[in-house]
């Protein structure tokens, strides 16, 4: 729950509902960065949104399960998959993540600020993607690692783990998997008052060995 009155997926639709576009509509640039050059195979993209990422994946070969709690949220998404000429290769499924989460393993399985500032069991959720991971395959984790420069604990319930914490959370079995990349770093963005802000964000990347 968000407040205690309304559930976590009702907030989200809400939220979507505000406007006929919340993001940027451009993929992460972190995932963009990591995931070029991979072999494109099966991949899941948690809490997907408006669809992005799913379809620069979807563009550069894979085949992609997204998920999202906000059936508004899906249904933007898939319009923007048909646009795109690329819906035949995504599969769009609605999940509350801490209640069902999508069968099958992946080649990569994509968290890409996954946060919220309900009770979402969040390290329950990345320990149950990392299950979710082929031999081989790669699990990445990318979110805010603080509250960005333009608010000061607004929203201290929310907590924002270090890379090196979400990587202590998912009690990876020793000797089955390679950390790849596991940092912090700042990037600039506009504030909400237009002026130039800073946020930081980490990222975690593992690799399933196989074997």
């Amino acid at each position: 729950m968000t407040d205690g009155t309304i559930s976590e997926e009702e907030f989200w639709d809400a939220r979507y509902g505000e406007s006929d576009q919340i993001w940027s509509g451009n993929p992460n640039a972190v995932l963009v960065r990591e995931i070029t050059g991979l072999a494109p195979g099966r991949a899941l993209d948690l809490g997907c949104g408006e669809g992005a990422d799913a379809i620069w994946l979807a563009r550069q070969g894979w085949r992609v399960t997204a998920t999202d709690i906000s059936r508004v949220a899906l249904d933007r998404a898939a319009r923007h998959a048909t646009a795109a000429e690329v819906d035949g290769r995504i599969d769009w499924q609605r999940h509350d993540l801490g209640a069902s989460f999508p069968a099958g393993d992946f080649d990569l399985v994509s968290a890409q600020f996954l946060h919220s500032r309900g009770d979402m069991p969040r390290e329950r959720i990345l320990r149950t993607a990392a299950s979710a991971v082929a031999p081989g395959g790669v699990l990445l984790v990318v979110g805010h690692a603080g509250h960005p420069s333009w608010e000061h604990d607004s929203h201290p319930q929310m907590r924002l783990p270090t890379p090196k914490e979400v990587l202590e959370a998912l009690d990876l079995p020793d000797g089955q998997w390679e950390v790849q990349l596991c940092e912090e770093h700042q990037r600039s963005q506009t504030g909400p008052d237009g002026q130039p802000a800073t946020r930081t964000d980490s990222v975690l990347k593992v690799r399933r060995l196989i074997g």
